[in-house]
């Protein structure tokens, strides 16, 4: 009898076992993530390789052909009098960057360093994603600056933590209500932080405090792995200090939310001036 009901045990327990990798595995599988485009489809020029498949979907994917690892490169994403720069690996990866001003003509360039601060233009393409149905797309979905995976912790907490929550209203005010109970703002990182360094997830979730710009990537990281869009906004505030933010979607409506300032690492009254959003 005692070895039958062990037997029954170990059947029961792995069975349970099987449904929660299931659970898990179909919430991870609800995650977007950027998708490789057919090749015959990639966009080429000079040294500049853009991937456009999935422009409706509000991101490209862009490489550099035979990088120089010696030398540095930008991309220039511009639209109309907007441009937007972005340092850009020389590994020849892609990388991700998102088409956040939604239906109208993206011009993209790739510079490559001369010398010093001196760059040359490498290749040049033009995105056209007028089969964009939803501008917000872009904004739940990973890229350079809110950089993650469908296995990255801060989303494989935020999907155990909204798994019975059904309204976005709800997963907003879960999510924000997490980060302020967690993290906190880091005073050492943010004298010496070096200019040009992107928001740094992992670090924000491993230290448990971050940044600003590291505690918004997160807090968007979240919220777009649970469908909630959400914009990582960077400008200044009122004293002229560099500073990022979270602008999310809520039900049609903007929200806003500071977690450096929830955590007391600037001043809430503060005045925001938007100079670009990721």
């Amino acid at each position: 009898m005692f070895a039958g009901t062990t037997r029954k045990r170990k059947v029961f327990m792995l069975v349970g076992l099987a449904l929660v990798l299931c659970v898990v595995f179909i919430s991870l599988a609800e995650v977007l993530m950027p998708q490789e485009g057919a090749k015959n489809k990639q966009q080429k020029d000079g040294e500049l390789i853009v991937d456009s498949a999935n422009a409706a979907e509000g991101y490209i994917r862009v490489a550099i052909k035979k990088a120089n690892t010696k030398k540095r490169y930008k991309v220039q994403i511009a639209v109309g009098g907007s441009k937007l720069n972005y340092d850009v690996k020389n590994t020849g990866e892609f990388e991700v960057f998102p088409l956040q001003f939604g239906r109208v003509n993206y011009t993209v360039t790739l510079y490559r360093q001369v010398e010093g601060k001196k760059y040359k233009a490498a290749g040049k393409v033009t995105v056209s994603p007028k089969q964009m149905k939803d501008e917000l797309r872009c904004f739940l979905y990973p890229n350079q600056y809110v950089n993650y995976k469908a296995d990255t912790e801060c989303v494989k907490v935020a999907t155990e933590l909204c798994k019975d929550l059904k309204t976005p209203a709800e997963i907003y005010k879960a999510v924000c209500k997490y980060v302020l109970a967690n993290f906190n703002y880091d005073y050492i990182k943010s004298v010496t932080v070096q200019p040009g360094m992107l928001p740094d997830i992992d670090y924000c979730w491993k230290n448990k405090m971050g940044i600003c710009q590291d505690l918004s990537a997160l807090t968007c990281a979240m919220l777009r792995s649970q469908g909630v869009p959400a914009r990582l906004m960077i400008g200044t505030l009122g004293s002229g200090t560099h500073h990022a933010w979270v602008l999310a979607v809520v039900n049609g409506e903007d929200k806003f939310f500071d977690p450096t300032a929830e955590l007391g690492g600037s001043n809430k009254v503060d005045t925001y001036t938007t100079e670009r959003w990721y």
